[in-house]
């Protein structure tokens, strides 16, 4: 069993490096500027792909509920977690929003779906992707007000939300399944040959993030932030979820799918939000690196482990 976790993990893994791999080298050759890249997606391709998945996916309304009331929970835990740390050590706001961001968000989709499938088939795949959906919208709307707190107040945090189209385009699917609404055919395809796009270029920038890091000596705090960052995403999260699930009384299936998810590595694109408003871009992509990484080891054993005891 866990050779062919090892295969399988192989044959995911590799095509998505691809882009990783090709944005560092366009980055150490090339000097990439990622910025631009940034805008492209935070405005166009993110929207996209949170309408085109939105509007298409075949959600199980049974476990719709126990999935929102999970990743709410959840969130919410992590958040205090990430924001004690940041208070017992005295770290800086942009640290401190960094980490909340390493913290809270995982990289489900680009990483999480195929590996669910491989490991649950179809029917993990169906309520893996009720949690994808909801990440989606929560990255895209809580994540950018957990970035932009490390510069802004409250209230224009709160604003910040609403300067970018994610939200917009989760309210417009949602009335477009409430109605029974579809978009012309030219167009639906011309959406989803967008969100298409989303994966590789959000890859390629993590690359060329994870390139420009400096390998230098950190000072105490920036490398406790990041021993925090690590101890919080791959040790603390899984009890956390375990938590989450008794006290939502979740199991089976959907257990181990969202567990699952609840353990991957950090989200590839808060790093995209670390940038674009300052919240600890270097910190978060280390951690994106080094949590990935260390994945390949981790999330083999932690299926074995729930395909023996959850399941």
């Amino acid at each position: 069993m866990i050779e062919a976790i090892l295969s399988t993990l192989w044959q995911v893994i590799v095509p998505l490096f691809i882009p990783v791999v090709m944005g560092a080298i366009l980055f150490r050759f090339k000097n990439l500027d990622t910025k631009p890249f940034i805008t492209v997606t935070l405005y166009f391709f993110t929207p996209a792909l949170i309408f085109d998945t939105l509007t298409k996916a075949q959600i199980s309304h049974g476990d719709v509920f126990k999935t929102f009331a999970f990743s709410v929970l959840n969130l919410i835990l992590l958040w205090a977690v990430a924001n004690a740390f940041g208070k017992l050590f005295k770290l800086p706001s942009d640290e401190t929003a960094g980490l909340t961001l390493v913290s809270t968000f995982t990289n489900s989709v680009n990483y999480g779906l195929p590996l669910v499938l491989l490991a649950f088939g179809k029917a993990g795949l169906d309520k893996a992707s009720v949690y994808v959906i909801m990440q989606m919208i929560i990255v895209n709307t809580i994540g950018i007000y957990f970035a932009a707190r490390s510069q802004f107040s409250v209230k224009n945090a709160l604003k910040s939300i609403f300067t970018l189209p994610a939200i917009y385009a989760s309210i417009a699917a949602i009335l477009f399944r409430m109605f029974d609404l579809h978009m012309p055919g030219g167009i639906a395809k011309g959406i989803t040959m967008v969100s298409n796009a989303y994966s590789p270029i959000v890859l390629t920038i993590l690359g060329a993030q994870m390139a420009s890091v400096v390998m230098a000596k950190e000072e105490h705090k920036a490398q406790l932030s990041l021993w925090v960052g690590f101890l919080t995403r791959l040790v603390l999260s899984p009890f956390i979820a375990l938590l989450c699930f008794y006290l939502l009384h979740i199991h089976g299936i959907l257990e181990s799918v969202l567990l699952v998810l609840a353990c991957m590595p950090v989200a590839v694109n808060a790093v995209i939000l670390a940038q674009k408003f300052n919240a600890s871009p270097k910190l978060v992509s280390k951690c994106i690196l080094y949590t990935t990484l260390l994945s390949f080891l981790f999330l083999p054993v932690l299926i074995v482990l729930i395909k023996k005891w959850v399941i």
